[in-house]
């Protein structure tokens, strides 16, 4: 099966997480600027969740612009990642609501955490289907900065029981390095 069903089905999910995300974000009443005040934790929080998913959507996008066909086992693994992608909403708000208090933040990471081990193994069922020797297992052999992420998410979920905003430094600093998509497939396409 090619790639094509897979990325818009994908697209359609994340466009819909998306709009769910900014829906959480409540009106205040009143006109003054002052009513926007208490919005700015919610507000940042949706922020850099829109950008984590930016930078998974584009990811994504090249991912399977570097795979030639999908199989059954690409199919889940893609639905394994999307589910975790679908808690960004839920995490969101309840690290923004309120204030960026522990366990918010803590589960935030979880589900950042999680989303990345799920895009690994996307990643690792793509190399398996398409070979070792394909572009893309080519391309994809190094994984350092993929594991580096991961091992940061962990620290960001210990430490938000610790210092919350050490935690959200860490998931910023794992956006930051992922802002630019994956350099290695767009060089070798």
């Amino acid at each position: 099966m090619k790639t094509g069903r897979l990325e818009a089905f994908s697209d359609g999910v994340l466009a819909i997480v998306i709009t769910i995300m900014v829906l959480e974000m409540k009106v205040p009443k009143g006109t003054d600027i002052q009513t926007l005040t208490p919005l700015l934790p919610v507000f940042l929080t949706y922020l850099g969740s829109f950008i984590y998913l930016g930078i998974y959507w584009n990811n994504h996008h090249h991912l399977l612009q570097a795979t030639s066909k999908v199989n059954g086992s690409i199919l889940w693994a893609n639905l394994n990642l999307l589910f975790w992608l679908s808690l960004f909403p839920f995490v969101t708000g309840w690290m923004g609501e309120n204030h960026f208090q522990q366990n918010p933040v803590a589960l935030y990471g979880t589900v950042l955490f999680m989303a990345a081990i799920s895009y690994k193994i996307l990643s690792y069922y793509v190399i398996k289907n398409e070979g070792r020797e394909s572009l893309i297992g080519k391309v994809l052999r190094k994984n350092k900065k993929e594991y580096f992420s991961i091992a940061l998410y962990a620290i960001g979920i210990i430490m938000a029981f610790i210092e919350p905003i050490i935690s959200v430094t860490i998931y910023i600093i794992v956006a930051v390095i992922w802002i630019i998509p994956d350099r290695r497939i767009e060089k070798n396409m």
